[in-house]
């Protein structure tokens, strides 16, 4: 295993507004984190998951459209008409 295989935490310097800065420290004060790094950590999860949630949804868009491209339309009363007959198929 190389060094290059084994992450290592970047030391980072984040410059915060006043006011995230004392909603980082009311956090960790609280003892919900035990310090701002961790605040910050959990800040960019959460943008991650976000960024993940909006990657997952823009392609599945890219993908209605090509199947509209592809088979075309459908009304919304047959997608509704649909979506009625899976919802009773698993209630049985």
């Amino acid at each position: 295993m190389s060094i290059i295989d084994i992450e290592v935490p970047m030391a980072t310097n984040v410059n915060l507004t006043p006011e995230l800065e004392n909603f980082a420290r009311s956090c960790v004060s609280k003892g919900r984190y035990n310090n701002v790094s961790e605040v910050v950590r959990s800040g960019l999860r959460l943008l991650q998951d976000q960024e993940d949630q909006r990657q997952a949804f823009n392609s599945m868009i890219k993908s209605s459209i090509k199947e509209t491209e592809e088979k075309g339309a459908r009304s919304m009363d047959d997608v509704l008409e649909k979506m009625d007959a899976i919802i009773e198929e698993a209630h049985h």
